[in-house]
């Protein structure tokens, strides 16, 4: 698997980080300058996850897939092979994202699978692991004063 992955053990309960991961998105989905000033989520099987990325000089970062699997409080699997109604388009990853009880709070992880190496290697070099740590951080931060 071309895979990369972080994890974060959130001082909350799955129902919230779930509940912070789903309803405050916008809050911490953009590691920070950037921000996440558009998005959509149809949070079933099927239906579409679609946001923009905006940089600090304003420029637009678009992002749509679909979402494979929803399980409430427990997990989300997205991916960006296939826009709304199963159209293909060209794909990066699938996004796993579980939240899973771990003592008196939540193993929050995500997990990036992409189809080739060279996908990999290319989100690695955009900064995958600092800017997807930062952002479990922005997600830990909120979850955690709700």
């Amino acid at each position: 698997m071309h895979e990369l992955t972080v994890t974060r053990l959130i001082n909350a309960s799955p129902e919230t980080v779930y509940r912070v991961w789903t309803t405050r998105t916008q809050e911490w989905f953009a590691p920070k300058p950037y921000t996440t000033p558009r998005l959509e989520f149809d949070l079933r099987p099927g239906g579409r996850s679609w946001m923009e990325m905006q940089a600090p000089d304003g420029t637009l970062h678009p992002h749509e897939g679909v979402f494979l699997e929803v399980v409430p409080n427990r997990k989300i699997v997205t991916t960006d092979a296939f826009a709304p109604g199963w159209v293909p388009q060209g794909p990066f990853m699938v996004s796993i994202f579980t939240f899973e009880p771990e003592g008196s709070g939540t193993r929050y992880t995500a997990v990036v699978r992409h189809w080739r190496e060279e996908d990999k290697k290319t989100h690695e070099e955009m900064g995958f692991e600092a800017g997807w740590g930062q952002v479990c951080d922005q997600l830990a931060e909120l979850a955690e004063r709700n």
